[in-house]
């Protein structure tokens, strides 16, 4: 009985309070099938979900590369914004893509295309043009990138993502990128200075099919009645066990005290 209940209590000790899982998934999971030559590792970054009606805010011009060092992701993240910019062609990093409830119309594995994009003054902003299957990563027809000239990019700014503990290497050599994070991809492909943040590309839509861009969506599972039964009903189930153990201990010490061994057996033979 005592092993029951030290079951029972390991068993809700082990499951995690509070609301969902990580929106957006591990890249371990996608990185044990994506064709990379680093190997996959477990990490897992919690994203924070874009406020409600961020994605359908009226966009605002993109701040000054003189008011880049002031912004505040707390503040400023999500902000919907608007440029006119020239993309750097042939500069592309590939970064792993991974399933994210904020990207509804993305599906499978792949990655997500951030290139550098100069502005008027000749700054440089990294922009995540959308995303691309891992089939067009070696294929003879990649994707499409013969954007020309200046064209008005509508997007949203984005922070760069947290790397874990266990977040697979980067592999500059094979432009494979495991964490979307403009400033280390930047250094390494030296593409100059550029903003601690990137702008996830809503608009245009590019000349192919690929890459593709896409509004955030806030779609988050609401798992709050599913994890309500389950606290009440771990709880139960330890109140049964404790309530049996406590039944039987009880009797034992009575049969003790009234000189009988523990187990109801009699000492005379």
């Amino acid at each position: 009985m005592k092993t029951a209940l030290l079951s029972a209590l390991l068993l809700l000790a082990s499951c995690k309070p509070g609301g969902p899982p990580s929106v957006e998934s591990s890249p371990s999971t996608a990185a044990a099938a994506a064709p990379s030559a680093t190997p996959p590792s477990a990490a897992s970054t919690a994203i924070a979900p874009p406020p409600t009606g961020a994605s359908s805010a009226t966009p605002s011009a993109l701040p000054a590369p003189s008011a880049w060092p002031r912004l505040d992701q707390a503040s400023d993240e999500y902000r919907r914004v608007t440029f006119s910019a020239q993309f750097e062609a042939g500069k592309d990093a590939l970064v792993l893509a991974t399933t994210s409830a904020f990207r509804p119309d993305v599906s499978g594995l792949g990655f997500w295309v951030f290139a550098p994009a100069r502005l008027a003054d000749g700054s440089l902003v990294v922009v995540n043009r959308g995303f691309v299957p891992t089939t067009l990563r070696n294929s003879h027809a990649p994707y499409d990138d013969r954007i020309s000239g200046a064209v008005e990019i509508t997007g949203v700014m984005r922070w760069p993502d947290t790397r874990q503990w266990f977040t697979p290497r980067d592999n500059p050599a094979q432009n494979v990128w495991f964490v979307r994070d403009p400033t280390t991809i930047a250094a390494a492909k030296n593409w100059g200075p550029v903003p601690p943040f990137y702008v996830e590309q809503e608009l245009p839509p590019p000349p192919g099919r690929w890459p593709q861009p896409g509004k955030l969506v806030v779609n988050l599972p609401n798992n709050h009645l599913q994890y309500v039964v389950t606290w009440y009903g771990l709880a139960l189930v330890l109140v049964v066990v404790f309530a049996v153990w406590a039944l039987k201990s009880s009797r034992e010490a009575g049969r003790e005290g009234a000189g009988q061994p523990p187990g109801g057996v009699s000492r005379s033979l």
